[in-house]
Parts: structure tokens; sequence; C-alpha cells
């Protein structure tokens, strides 16, 4: 199923006093802070707004994790692969996380619907998966903006429930109590592959640092160059992301010269500074 590029779509969501209300290609989480604008650093594509209340101290953290040393990496996956009816999100943060209720009751308020969710541990940790579906249709989000949605608001739960995280994460800058205690140099962070992946695709795979709004700036640069996202998994790793996507032209894998125009313009486009619009 081709990744569907909502152009302008907006989400009419009202959710309680944590929840998220949406408007047209904004994002507000609820709460009575100042508001924050988030650009997208590509200025012609679709804007991200959040409103996210500033993370809290350790003693709104979930019981028995407000220990602060060792800080996990935390982990978002967000995976449009393994399961042809739903979409599948894994949250990682080591043995920390609970039952996650709140992320649930939140993705809920979204217009979604949890189908199935299960824990496993391994050695990097507690790993929560939830399988979801629109509620309206039933169907898997393949939304980019409402999968950007989903991201931000799971890292917005993070921040507010494990403030830890904070310093691990590319919000934390803005909205946790401590920001990362490194920077990531993009251009060191950035690295664009294509490979193929048999006669009917390419196998697109993107590793940059973090930011708002990047899984829609990726899916909409790529498709800006009439390259068709039929799947993919998109990976929040701390402060870096990591993005595969199945692509192709044509209902074919996308050939060498094609090769170099997409991985060329997304090269440019995440490595180029932030201009504010304002100062135009």
């Amino acid at each position: 199923m081709a990744m569907a590029m909502a152009s302008g779509v907006c989400h009419s969501l009202i959710a309680g006093e944590k929840g998220l209300l949406s408007s047209r290609n904004c994002i507000y989480f609820g709460g009575s802070p100042s508001v924050v604008r988030v650009l997208s650093s590509i200025g012609r594509l679709s804007l991200v707004a959040v409103n996210i209340p500033k993370a809290t101290s350790p003693t709104a953290v979930e019981e028995g994790s407000s220990r602060i040393d060792s800080v996990p990496t935390p982990k978002v996956i967000i995976d449009l692969d393994t399961d042809p009816d739903s979409t599948i999100v894994e949250i990682t943060f080591g043995d920390r996380l609970g039952a996650l209720l709140d992320t649930m009751r939140s993705l809920k308020n979204l217009g979604l619907n949890v189908v199935k969710a299960n824990v496993y541990l391994d050695s990097s940790g507690k790993h929560n998966k939830f399988s979801i579906t629109k509620a309206s249709t039933g169907r898997k989000v393949d939304d980019p903006e409402l999968l950007e949605a989903i991201r931000l608001t799971i890292i917005n739960n993070l921040l507010e429930y494990h403030p830890e995280s904070s310093s691990m994460l590319a919000m934390g800058a803005a909205f946790g109590i401590e920001p990362p205690k490194e920077e990531i140099d993009v251009d060191i962070a950035t690295h664009v592959n294509i490979y193929d992946d048999g006669p009917a695709r390419s196998l697109l795979v993107v590793d940059t640092a973090d930011r708002p709004g990047l899984l829609v700036d990726l899916v909409k640069i790529i498709t800006d160059i009439n390259v068709t996202v039929q799947s993919g998994e998109f990976d929040t790793e701390g402060l870096l992301a990591k993005a595969k996507f199945h692509v192709s032209y044509r209902d074919e894998a996308i050939r060498k010269p094609l090769q170099l125009v997409v991985a060329n313009s997304l090269r440019y486009y995440l490595k180029r500074p932030t201009t504010e619009e304002a100062s135009f």
C-alpha cells in the first residue's frame, strides 16, 4: 500500500487536558504553557507547531522509575512493513516503562484503535509494542502527518512521565527539564543510501539528527521527485532518526541517475542550516 501524502490534511481532534489538538498542518499538545512554534527546516513543506508542557519534576515519574543513573537511550519505532493490516509502534526505554496506559489513551485521542498490545524483554530492556489502526476505517496508518503526530505524542509522554529521558531526546532541548548534553552535528550524522530491493522497488535508508516534523519532511522531499513511498519504518533512537523506505518510480526500482537525484536532494535539505521565515 502506498504511503498516502496528505496535502494540507487536518485531523479534527479534541482530547482531554493532556490530549492533543490538531488543526491545519499543526499539532498542539494540551496544557497552558507558552506556545513554541517548531518550523520545518524546509520552508515550503508542511509546518508543525507544537505546544508541549515542560517535563514535570521526577515526582511525576511512574513508581520505581525515578532513578537517573545510567539513563538508557529511548527508542520509538514506527513500522509499516511487518503487518499488512496495522501499523506497529514499539517503545523502549531500558526497563523503566510501565504499562503505558497514558500513551494508549493518547493514541486513542488521535483517532486510533490499539488492536493489540504486548510486552517482551531482552538484553536491551523492556519493549512495549502496539498494533494500531485508524478508528474511522479500521485500516493501518500510512498518512505521514498522522504518523508524525503519533511519534511526537509518544515522545511527549516520555518527557512528561520520564523526565530523565529529556537529556537523551532532541525534543528535550525545548520541552524537557534538561537539554541533551551533546549536540549532534547534522553533517556528520546524515547518511543517505539506496539499495536494490527486487525489480519493482528500492530500499532508501536515511540516518540523520532528529527534529520535530522530520518524517513529514522526508516523505515530502521524496514524493516531490515523483518517487513513490510504498512502505517503511521510522526509528527514533535518542538524538538520531533512522528511516527505511521502500520506494519505486513508475512501479519499478529506482535507477542510478534518479538515485543520485533522491540522495542529493535529501542531503541538501537535511544538512542546510535552518532559516527563520521572519528573516525574509
